[in-house]
């Protein structure tokens, strides 16, 4: 070897037996094999044999034995197949799969009545459907199975090899082969300086390096790359608590609506939600204490250009306590910044507009005044919903009624001619379109029906003068007089607004954000970050010269080890540089052979 600073790193793909003996390679291969065992800690794959009974001695006893063998030996394949990594992956991917029809059809949980119209409108698959149970797939047998096994996969699988992970971080790497030439990575020179002090300065040069090293006989073994073991095992957990955080979640969660118009309030109390579904294992007793009162709404709106009547300020101020003794605190709920109450939170969600009526029979007694919440059609606040007088009228000759008013909003009318529909979502020329009816609202007769829609069924019309139903755009101020003597509704000047709020209690959901950034920082490093080994032999030779030898390893075959095994033996040659070759060789001795350099991978070979 010339005193050239000579440090390429050979890499071959094979494990040929360079001396010609195959009495050598036999001896070898178990040698290599200890030097690159547990590089990870996957637990390796097992095969089915024909029988895991053995033979069969005559006799009730013998088949007693045999049957006891047979069916230890099929659970233990059984448990192992669960818990091998294929079979988890299989499990994940039918989970997923499984959540696909929960995600296009109707769910019973979510919402009773689009369930039951599809069922009315598919007369053949929806029966169909219910038997599969694929209008509750989150808590159907089948979905459930799958999220079990897979449960019982990722643990029975972390388990032994978290055991196994901790017993290597806890022993030392491997001692080197007997043959470093049949690593994947290799490169040697001869130097003047000691064994010992090559041997010295290499394992300073690898600690420096961060691998964990030490001195073995005649060799330094290190071994570096230990975070990608971590990261595979920290995805696993990962998992593991995304999946407890998911069904703790489902199990326990809560989530309601209220509908609050300017000026009131709400307690968090299951009596005080427009509608409310939960977990199975939800209890009301899991809901916080707490009240606030939406003091107002405020909303802005862009009045030129494209993006004409998009929101730019939408936001809710609210007066909040928690407890019953709890300090009043204020609160502006925005569409992204929901109100945090321990576990809760209180999302805005919806706005419209609230108009103040009154309402008087026909001795011109008041029977009803509020602010009636209209419900929105479209982006610019189209809003619809009824007036309900239900108690306390009388016409004028003093027969009791019930009064009905079909009501239509619009808080930017464009005018006489134009379409009843809003120009703009704000109040720039509010109109309050009323159609009005008389008789039985059917409230009394024990069925729920929507405080947005009037049931008209048992109602009458009122006419005009000419005989038309009667109807009116009314502004800010106007009243609409009831025929007959039968009353008058005026539509008051101020306008108040409304704001909807969801109300959700999901907990678990730290716990499963953290899981999905373990998961992700896991994955990362698994994929990244190598696990591979590094030895570095320096003996004396024949010719009274020290030989240094290093070798990498690595799990998989990766440029990585080759070009990594050339820096550190670049640096290790600094320290103790190489040597002239001998030309002349003492008689009888046979020179040590020395593998020709090979070029790293990727590099031209001649």
């Amino acid at each position: 070897m010339s005193t050239k600073r000579d440090t390429d790193v050979r890499t071959e793909g094979g494990n040929g037996d360079r001396n010609g003996t195959g009495d050598t390679a036999v001896r070898d291969a178990g040698d290599l094999g200890a030097a690159g065992a547990q590089l990870s800690t996957a637990p390796r794959e097992t095969f089915m044999p024909g029988s895991f009974g053995g033979a069969r001695t005559p006799g009730a006893t013998g088949w007693l034995a045999w049957t006891g063998r047979e069916v230890i030996g099929w659970a233990r394949w059984i448990w192992r197949q669960l818990t091998s990594m294929r079979v988890a992956l299989i499990l994940l991917f039918l989970l997923s799969l499984g959540a696909i029809p929960g995600s296009l059809i109707p769910q019973s949980g979510t919402d009773e009545t689009k369930v039951a119209d599809f069922q009315a409108r598919h007369t053949t698959i929806g029966p169909i459907y219910e038997k599969l149970g694929l209008f509750h797939v989150y808590s159907s047998a089948w979905f459930s199975a799958i999220y079990i096994l897979l449960f019982i996969s990722l643990i029975g699988c972390i388990v032994p090899r978290t055991w196994q992970f901790v017993g290597q971080l806890r022993g030392r790497p491997p001692r080197a082969p007997r043959l470093l030439t049949r690593l994947p990575a290799y490169t040697t020179w001869r130097t003047e300086a000691g064994p010992e002090e090559v041997r010295d300065e290499a394992l300073k040069l690898l600690k420096k390096r961060r691998f964990r090293a030490h001195l073995d006989g005649d060799a330094v073994a290190a071994e570096k790359g230990y975070l990608r073991e971590v990261g595979n095992l920290a995805f696993h957990i990962a998992l593991i608590v995304m999946l407890v955080a998911f069904a703790w979640g489902q199990l326990f969660k809560s989530e309601g609506n209220k509908l609050i118009v300017e000026g009131d309030g709400f307690a968090n109390t299951l009596t005080q939600y427009d509608d409310f579904k939960s977990g199975s294992l939800f209890d009301t007793d899991d809901l916080e204490p707490f009240s606030f009162v939406l003091e107002d709404f405020e909303g802005t709106y862009e009045e030129t250009g494209p993006n004409k009547g998009t929101p730019r300020t939408y936001q809710a101020k609210v007066d909040y306590s928690v407890g019953a003794d709890g300090a009043e605190q204020k609160k502006t709920v925005k569409v992204n910044e929901p109100l945090d109450i321990d576990d809760s939170k209180v999302y805005l969600t919806a706005h419209g507009y609230a108009p103040v009526v009154t309402v008087r029979d026909g001795k011109g007694d008041i029977v009803y005044q509020q602010a009636v919440p209209l419900l929105p059609l479209d982006s610019n606040v189209t809003s619809t919903g009824a007036i309900k007088v239900m108690d306390g009228y009388q016409d004028a000759k003093g027969k009791k009624e019930q009064l009905g008013f079909q009501a239509f909003f619009l808080p930017a009318y464009g005018g006489d001619g134009t379409a009843v529909v809003s120009q703009f979502p704000a109040l720039l020329n509010p109109v309050l379109n009323l159609a009005a009816y008389h008789g039985d609202l059917g409230v009394d007769a024990g069925l729920p029906q929507s405080v947005y829609q009037l049931e008209k069924k048992n109602m009458k019309e009122f006419k005009n003068s000419k005989g038309e139903q009667l109807r009116e755009n009314l502004k800010p101020g106007e009243t609409m007089k009831l025929p007959n003597g039968a009353g008058s509704i005026t539509f008051e000047k101020g306008v108040k607004e409304w704001a909807n709020f969801q109300v959700t209690r999901q907990p678990g959901a730290g716990w499963a954000l953290a899981g999905a950034f373990g998961a992700i920082f896991g994955l990362a490093a698994s994929l990244f970050i190598q696990r591979r080994r590094v030895w570095v032999r320096a003996v004396t030779g024949p010719d009274g010269v020290t030989v240094v030898e290093m070798a990498g390893l690595g799990r998989s075959e990766s440029a990585k080890v080759p070009e990594e095994l050339g820096v550190l033996a670049g640096h290790l040659y600094d320290l103790a540089p190489g040597v002239p070759d001998t030309p002349d060789q003492p008689q009888n001795e046979t020179p040590t052979p020395e593998p020709p350099a090979v070029p790293a991978e990727g590099a031209e070979t001649k």
